[in-house]
C-alpha cells in the first residue's frame, strides 16, 4: 500500500489548518453526515441534546441525524416532531435532518419527497436498503427533479442469512453467521446504473468491502454523479480485531484485511470522499449480548478524530490536510452545508491518553476503540463563536 509522508506543515495552502503554540492546532468544525440521535422515539439510547454534545466534545460543528426513527420522518407531521425537539435542544451544534426515502422506511411507497425536501439535508432509508429496483429508479428520478441528495443503506436482504458479521475467517472459525461482502456490492452496482440513467446526485453510505470501492472508482470515471463515505472502524480494523462482544457488531460489519487495505487506497485517490462516524448509540444491555445477540451500531463521535489521525497520520499514510478535508470540508461541499467562519475546533495533537467510553458525552458507551492508546484531545470546540465544548483543565 502507498504512503504518503507529508510532513504536518506550520498553514495549509488554503489556511484550514493553523499551528499554534507546541502541538495545539485549529481546525474547522468537523461535520458528520452519518448520525443517529435517536429523537424522537428511542430517547433511552440518545437525545438530540446528549448526541450533540458527544459531537461538540469531538470537534464537530454539524451533523445530519439519519431517519430510522419513530415517527420516521416520512411526511411533513411526522417531519414536525424531530424539528421541535432539534429547536429545544438549542444550537449547539448544527443538527440537519434526513427524511425517509419511503414510508416507515418499508421500501413499498414513496415519501413526502417534495413536501420534505425543502426542511431536510437529503433523503434516506439509512437501515434499510431498498430492495425494489423500479422503486430505487422511481425515487431517484424524483430526487434528481427536487435536486436533493439519495444517500443509500446498500444491502440485499436475500444474502443477509442472518448474519451479522463479515462472512469470513472469524466468522468460519468461531461459529458464527456471516454477512457477505455482495449483499453491498451487489446492491451498489445496481444503483450505479440508475444513478448514472437518471442523474440522481447519489451519497453511499459506509462502504465497507473492496468490490464497492471499485465499483465507485470506475463510476466516477464514468462521470456518474457519485459520492460515498466510510468509517474509522472500517478504516483502522480488519476481522482480525474483532472481540466477543458486542462492541464489535456493526452493519456493515468490519470485513477482512484486504477490504481494509482497498478503502485506504480509496482514500488516497479519491474515491472515497469523506469519513462518517455513523454514530449509533444504544443502551448498555442492547450492547451486553456478545457478537451474535447485540444490536448494531457503534458510537464514534468523541473518538474518530484521535483514532483516525493517530492510526493514520502519525502512521504516515493520510497527510494531515487529506484527513481535515475527509472529515470537515468534503462533507460540506457535498451535502450544500456552508462553512462558517465561527466554528472552529482547538486539538493538542501531542496529548496521549487511553480511550474510555466512561467519558463519552453520548448516553452510548460502546465502541470498539475502547482501551486504544491515541494522540490528539480536544481542547476546544467553537460553534457560532461560542464555546460549546471545553476540555476540562484545558491545556494543562
Amino acid at each position: 500500500m502507498k504512503q504518503m509522508t507529508t510532513p504536518i506543515p506550520g498553514k495549509s495552502a488554503d489556511g484550514r489548518i493553523i499551528r499554534k503554540n507546541g502541538g495545539v492546532f485549529t481546525f474547522p468544525g468537523f461535520c458528520d453526515v452519518h448520525v443517529h440521535f435517536r429523537e424522537p422515539g428511542f430517547s433511552y439510547k440518545e437525545t438530540i441534546v446528549s448526541g450533540s454534545r458527544a459531537a461538540a466534545r469531538g470537534g464537530y460543528t454539524a451533523v445530519c441525524a439519519m431517519p430510522n426513527l419513530n415517527p420516521v420522518p416520512d411526511s411533513v407531521a411526522h417531519l414536525a416532531e424531530e424539528e421541535r425537539l432539534i429547536r429545544e435542544a438549542g444550537d449547539i451544534v448544527r443538527v440537519y435532518p434526513y427524511a425517509a426515502l419511503t414510508v416507515g422506511e418499508k421500501g413499498k411507497e414513496a415519501a413526502e419527497l417534495e413536501a420534505l425536501a425543502p426542511r431536510v439535508i437529503a433523503f434516506s432509508d439509512d437501515g434499510k436498503g431498498v430492495q425494489d429496483e423500479s422503486m430505487m429508479r422511481s425515487l431517484m428520478e424524483r430526487c434528481a427533479k427536487l435536486g436533493k441528495i439519495l444517500a443509500a443503506h446498500c444491502e440485499d436482504e436475500r444474502l443477509l442469512r442472518g448474519g451479522y458479521i463479515h462472512d469470513g475467517a472469524y466468522a468460519r472459525r468461531n461459529g458464527h453467521k456471516g454477512i457477505c461482502s455482495e449483499s453491498e456490492w451487489g446492491p451498489i452496482r445496481r444503483d450505479l446504473k440508475l444513478a448514472k440513467e437518471t442523474g440522481c446526485a447519489y451519497h453511499i453510505c459506509h462502504i465497507s468491502t473492496k468490490e464497492s470501492v471499485a465499483l465507485i472508482r470506475e463510476a466516477k470515471r464514468e462521470g456518474v454523479n457519485v459520492t460515498c463515505e466510510t468509517g474509522p472502524h472500517y478504516l483502522l480494523m480488519d476481522e482480525g480485531d474483532l472481540r466477543e462482544d458486542g462492541r464489535f457488531r456493526m452493519n456493515p460489519p468490519i470485513r477482512a484485511r484486504e477490504d481494509r487495505e482497498a478503502l485506504l487506497e480509496g482514500l488516497m485517490d479519491g474515491t472515497i470522499d469523506m469519513i462518517a462516524t455513523d454514530h449509533a448509540p444504544h443502551s448498555a444491555e442492547e450492547k451486553s449480548r456478545g457478537l451474535a445477540g447485540s444490536a448494531f451500531g457503534v458510537v464514534g463521535l468523541e473518538c474518530a478524530f484521535p483514532v483516525l489521525y493517530t492510526g493514520l497520520v502519525k502512521e504516515g499514510i493520510l497527510s494531515l490536510e487529506r484527513l481535515i478535508e475527509l472529515m470537515a470540508v468534503a462533507p460540506r461541499e457535498r451535502f450544500g452545508i456552508p462553512p462558517d467562519d465561527g466554528d472552529w475546533t482547538e486539538w493538542d495533537l501531542e496529548r496521549e491518553y487511553e480511550i474510555n467510553p466512561d467519558e463519552f458525552l453520548s448516553m452510548g458507551k460502546a465502541t470498539p476503540f475502547a482501551g486504544w492508546r491515541v494522540a490528539g484531545r480536544c481542547l476546544r470546540t467553537v460553534h457560532g463563536g461560542k464555546t460549546v465544548y471545553e476540555q476540562a483543565g484545558n491545556r494543562k
